[in-house]
């Protein structure tokens, strides 16, 4: 591996809560399972074993064959596929919202996690198979999340007003985007290629749910991916008990409410990153998506004229699982039921909301995964990294606030000495000689030393400000690049990879671009890669 590696301490972007359970706190150890270890995964197949029938494998296997049918895959994706049915098969899941074109790049640096782990594991435990998913969030609804995504300086949008769960949507309308799309890469080498892969996955497919699976299998389908869609009715039937005990007991409810308490009676500044509700299922039919909720025993579908009795709920649920979809905090319940899942791998606000489910889990006799953080990259061209060696910077340095990364171009340039602290302990020491007079003399000269030192110390730190910003503008031509270099890789003030697509790269680089992201990624890996094209 030849990329740099930032320490993710070192760049402030993951939430206090997982940074420490990265870091091992003990405090924390009750809100995971198995620590992300390769060695952690001899018992975490051994518990999933235990738990995970035959029966269950053959309704995976069945759904799965059934989603596949209109891609018509290759014998490898098939012989992927029918391996669940084995007891030694496993897998490792990472899961996303259908974004338009992946939307932003670390939806692709999730999935390469996933492959490389599954490798990784293969070689440690041969005489299992370990099988990589991608979990599509079909049932989402907020189409305003992933109408859109970034390549060539431009945000390219889908608009429409259908509503309900994502993955149903019709692709109608897809057509405008595209022929923007090809306007925005038709210079680049594989502007061609990347033209063919949108017009193979959205304009030829039915619906959303459909034009992501095809994006994903020809980006990843070689390398052993299989991608899933909660939406299925065959899939929904493993978890009606679930979905049950939601309604009758209010069991999510109750669990992560004492687990949020625990989290904060720890530190009250971790953040809580979901809070449930009362009921944690929406009611799916047609085009609606709509919470359910109680008052005074009638089950109301908000938004709707629809009302239920339990009684009625009930025979609901067994007559048309399908209709009823888990919100935030029950979908990964719903995902570990349905696969014979090993690990989980996200991002941080992902697996924040993850930490506040072990006790759900634990009480619903379901094992709980282990939690991988995805890899996550910043991509620095060649130029980039000479610009930073000329400005003696870092890529760490990038991280810093506009004022802090001015300062230290200043000082790095500077051959003054702009630093004033070794002046002010100085003088701090004078003024403790000071102090010690006044006490041997008159007391009621304290106060008159403590004041002149506050001044004195003032008046360094207003000259010690004056030079610094002298200095600054006398360097303003380097800040200027130095800010610069920030906002290309920063765009908008965001990690480069919260913002642009895959095909910003892809275009310039074709699918060897894929491939030196996967060979430059290691799954256990708890740092930031700078990856240089």
């Amino acid at each position: 591996m030849s990329s740099q590696q930032i320490p993710y301490v070192k760049t402030q972007m993951l939430p206090k809560l997982l940074n420490q359970v990265l870091l091992g706190n003990p405090q924390l150890g009750n809100f995971y399972g198995n620590p992300p270890k390769i060695e952690s995964f001899a018992e975490q197949i051994s518990s999933k074993k235990k738990t995970f029938s035959l029966k269950n494998r053959q309704i995976l296997v069945k759904g799965l064959h059934k989603q596949y049918n209109y891609l018509k895959p290759d014998e490898y994706t098939k012989m992927q596929i029918d391996s669940l049915k084995d007891k030694q098969t496993f897998t490792v899941t990472t899961g996303h919202q259908l974004n338009l074109m992946g939307g932003a790049i670390f939806f692709i640096y999730k999935i390469i996690s996933v492959i490389n782990l599954a490798n990784e594991l293969q070689k440690k435990y041969p005489k299992n198979k370990f099988v990589p998913i991608f979990w599509m969030a079909s049932e989402d609804h907020d189409f305003n999340e992933i109408n859109h995504f970034n390549v060539a300086d431009e945000k390219l949008q889908w608009l429409q007003n259908t509503k309900g769960p994502v993955g149903r949507f019709s692709t109608r309308g897809l057509v405008e985007v595209y022929k923007k799309f090809s306007i925005a890469i038709e210079k680049t080498p594989y502007g061609k290629e990347l033209k063919d892969l949108f017009n193979q996955s959205y304009i030829s497919s039915k619906n959303l749910a459909d034009a992501t699976r095809c994006l994903v299998h020809n980006i990843f389908g070689k390398e052993g991916i299989v991608i899933i869609d909660g939406d299925e009715s065959i899939f929904k039937s493993l978890f009606v008990s679930h979905i049950k005990n939601e309604l009758i007991d209010k069991l999510s409810f109750n669990s992560v409410t004492k687990t949020n308490n625990k989290i904060k009676n720890i530190d009250k500044n971790f953040k809580i990153q979901v809070n449930p509700r009362s009921i944690n299922l929406f009611y799916m039919k047609d085009n609606i998506r709509q919470r359910i909720v109680e008052n005074e025993g009638i089950f109301q579908v908000l938004n709707t004229s629809l009302n239920f009795t339990l009684d009625d709920l009930i025979k609901e649920i067994d007559k048309y699982p399908a209709r009823f979809s888990p919100n935030v905090l029950m979908r990964p319940m719903y995902q570990e039921c349905i696969l014979p899942n090993l690990s989980y791998t996200g991002g941080s606000n992902e697996l924040s909301y993850w930490l506040q489910l072990k006790s759900y889990f634990d009480t619903s006799k379901v094992c709980f995964p282990i939690l991988m953080h995805r890899n996550s990259a910043i991509i620095v061209s060649k130029k980039h990294l000479r610009q930073l060696k000329k400005l003696n910077l870092q890529v760490e340095d990038l991280f810093l606030s506009k004022d802090d990364l001015k300062t230290k171009i200043a000082k790095n340039y500077t051959k003054q000495n702009i630093d004033f602290s070794s002046l002010k302990n100085y003088l701090k020491k004078q003024f403790k000689d000071l102090y010690t007079i006044a006490k041997q003399t008159d007391s009621s000269f304290l106060g008159a030393v403590s004041a002149q030192e506050k001044k004195q110390i003032n008046g360094l730190s207003k000259l010690e400000k004056r030079l610094l910003k002298a200095e600054k503008k006398k360097y303003s031509d380097q800040i200027e690049k130095a800010l610069s270099l920030q906002k290309t890789l920063f765009p908008d003030g965001k990690l480069q990879e919260r913002s642009i697509n895959f095909s910003s790269f892809y275009a310039t680089h074709g699918h060897d671009f894929i491939q030196k992201l996967k060979s430059e990624m290691e799954p256990f890996q708890q740092s930031l890669s700078i990856i240089s094209l």
